[in-house]
């Protein structure tokens, strides 16, 4: 053959790969209202920046007839490409050959740029669609599964790591997005379960469907499985770019300083009209980030789950900062199981991969019920406060109302090693609010007087200022000059726990 000859060939074989299973399996693929995995590559990644690797692996398996059919891929497209011009690894499953389905092939070739995204500290973002297991291929596949969640593990806390579920994720194979750092489902065609309805239905006898078994709402606010819960596919694949944005490649790189036009000494007229006069009335924390942050940008994480408490990502003078924030819009900002979880998760990762911790703080304590304490809320709990002593990364805190008792100390509090802790005139910090205080003090004796004459005492952040338990008592529409000044001073910060292989975190 020429030259001539052999480049046709190459192109007709790499024609061949880009149709995956064939004409008629895209269209399936179409039809369910899905993307296929080279479609998803092109809305995830920069124009023209995707380059194939192992685009001519096939299968090995000569089981069940299966030697018969071989296609260039083997059911998964992987590669590097770029997001806003940084280097990331990605892997997204094809449907479309043999439903997806993970054979030793097609491990190894995720296994391959998983590596590569550690050796060259970049972001790791697979895009799951499949069926499970091969079948055919028996315990090498499960072997290929292992290999894949080896691989999770030791990457966590070098690199990101994203997972899209863009179709079944069932059993084994949900393992390896549970370690990754962040998921992202798509309502309607995202589906996560270790065991499917029909099992259950055999095991337990309950009646429960592909949805609410195992569906995007459900892993978004009722698990907390999913971080990110999104309409269609492109505005997921959006989104998991612009989370991208606010982090760095790896442990070792500083976060993406992004400029920007709002000015670092803006005064917002409006903080001062947020928090409400009465200490009981609710109000949206989210409003009171917003104003203090970059632009009014706040790209909230785990929004549907865990009300109580927010998380997320802002920037403050072009840095970006992970926000923890106690939502008195729901269950009056109490610390209970889901919320601690979400908050820990969340502060780990922060500090990872050097991104300061800002905490706004309004909460009347830890959650109090038989189904709390049956639940673990001693040991959940502790794992929020296990995260925040832990963390290194520069942690700021502003107290906007309630700080009592053991919520306080949780909550970035200066005996934890915050950096900087300030407190708006209206914050409230106590052992407990006055009308519990009152009720135990004086019993029956308990009375609106007394309470007044506790909250006079007590229920302001100034006898924690005489201690030096907060840095100062700002004026709210300053909040956001003086966090910037303070991330600012804390660049250079230098902090280290203790030489050990591992905490024992109580999991």
């Amino acid at each position: 053959m020429t030259m001539r000859e052999k480049l046709e060939l190459l192109q007709q074989k790499r024609s061949e790969s880009e149709l995956g299973g064939g004409p008629d399996r895209v269209k399936t693929q179409h039809d369910k209202g899905k993307m296929t995995a080279r479609e998803r590559l092109d809305v995830l990644l920069d124009p023209r920046t995707f380059v194939e690797l192992d685009r001519f692996v096939t299968h090995r398996s000569t089981d069940f007839g299966l030697g018969d059919e071989r296609y260039l891929g083997d059911g998964v497209v992987t590669g590097y490409g770029r997001i806003e011009g940084r280097l990331v690894y990605v892997f997204a499953q094809d449907f479309t050959v043999f439903g997806g389905s993970l054979s030793e092939a097609h491990a190894e070739k995720i296994c391959k740029v998983m590596d590569l995204a550690v050796r060259n500290g970049a972001p790791i973002i697979g895009l799951n669609d499949s069926g499970g297991a091969r079948i055919q291929e028996g315990v090498v596949s499960l072997g290929g599964y292992a290999e894949i969640f080896l691989r999770n593990t030791l990457a966590s806390g070098v690199v990101p790591q994203l997972s899209a579920i863009l179709g079944p994720c069932a059993g084994g194979a949900v393992y390896s997005p549970a370690i990754t750092d962040f998921v992202f489902m798509v309502r309607g065609v995202s589906y996560m379960f270790v065991t499917g309805p029909n099992v259950v239905k055999t095991v337990t006898h309950e009646e429960v469907d592909f949805e609410s078994l195992g569906g995007a709402n459900v892993h978004g606010a009722t698990s907390g499985v999913a971080h990110f819960v999104h309409d269609s596919e492109p505005e997921c694949l959006t989104a998991m770019r612009t989370l991208l944005s606010f982090i760095p490649s790896n442990n070792l790189d500083s976060p993406p300083i992004r400029p920007s036009n709002d000015p670092v000494d803006r005064r917002d007229e409006d903080l001062l009209e947020i928090v409400p006069d009465s200490p009981t009335k609710p109000y949206d924390m989210r409003e009171v980030i917003r104003h203090v942050v970059d632009d009014g940008e706040f790209f909230e994480v785990h929004r549907e789950f865990a009300g109580n408490l927010l998380v997320g990502f802002a920037r403050l003078g072009g840095r970006p900062v992970g926000v923890i924030a106690n939502q008195p819009a729901v269950l009056a900002g109490v610390l209970d199981i889901n919320a601690s979880l979400k908050g820990a998760r969340f502060i780990r990762f922060c500090d990872a991969f050097n991104l300061p911790l800002l905490t706004f703080e309004d909460v009347p304590g830890f959650l109090p019920g038989v189904a709390q304490e049956h639940g673990g809320i001693i040991k959940h709990g502790a794992k929020l406060l296990y995260a925040y002593c832990e963390a290194t990364v520069p942690k700021l805190t502003v107290i906007t109302r309630k700080a009592y008792g053991g919520a306080y100390d949780v909550m970035n509090s200066k005996h934890i090693r915050g950096d900087y802790n300030v407190a708006w005139p209206t914050a409230e910090i106590a052992v407990m609010g006055p009308k519990g205080a009152v009720e135990i003090l004086y019993k029956a004796d308990a009375t609106e007087e007394r309470e007044a004459e506790y909250r006079e005492k007590f229920a302001h952040p100034y006898l924690a200022a005489a201690r030096g338990y907060v840095d100062d008592i700002i004026d709210p529409r300053e909040t956001r000059s003086r966090l910037i000044d303070a991330l600012a001073t804390l660049e250079t910060k230098r902090d280290r726990n203790p030489p050990r292989k591992h905490g024992n975190i109580p999991l």
